[in-house]
């Protein structure tokens, strides 16, 4: 059985897809048909995704998500970065008396 995406395109490994419910896209590292449902799995999440909700394209178009994947890359590594700060506050077991 061959697995397709949403529009009838035969979901390969190493189609480029997007994911519709989050717009996640990526590159197909592997392909399953699972209880008779085709799954593809994205080589940068490392996720299977329901290929009913996936839809192939060309790399072309993928200098448009590019520039949104390196946003969100930018974004994980500032919110990374802030995380690590805040583990590395001492705070002390001292307890303090409030009030007058």
């Amino acid at each position: 059985m061959e697995v397709r995406d949403l529009r009838g395109k035969v979901v390969t490994i190493g189609s480029m897809v997007r994911y519709t419910g989050t717009g996640t896209s990526g590159e197909v590292s592997a392909v399953k048909v699972e209880k008779k449902q085709g799954w593809a799995k994205m080589n940068d999440s490392d996720l299977w995704y329901n290929t009913e909700y996936l839809e192939v394209f060309n790399k072309s178009e993928t200098k448009k998500s590019r520039n949104n994947q390196d946003k969100t890359t930018a974004a994980m590594e500032k919110s990374k970065n802030m995380r690590k700060g805040l583990e590395e506050i001492a705070m002390g077991s001292e307890l303090c008396d409030g009030g007058g």
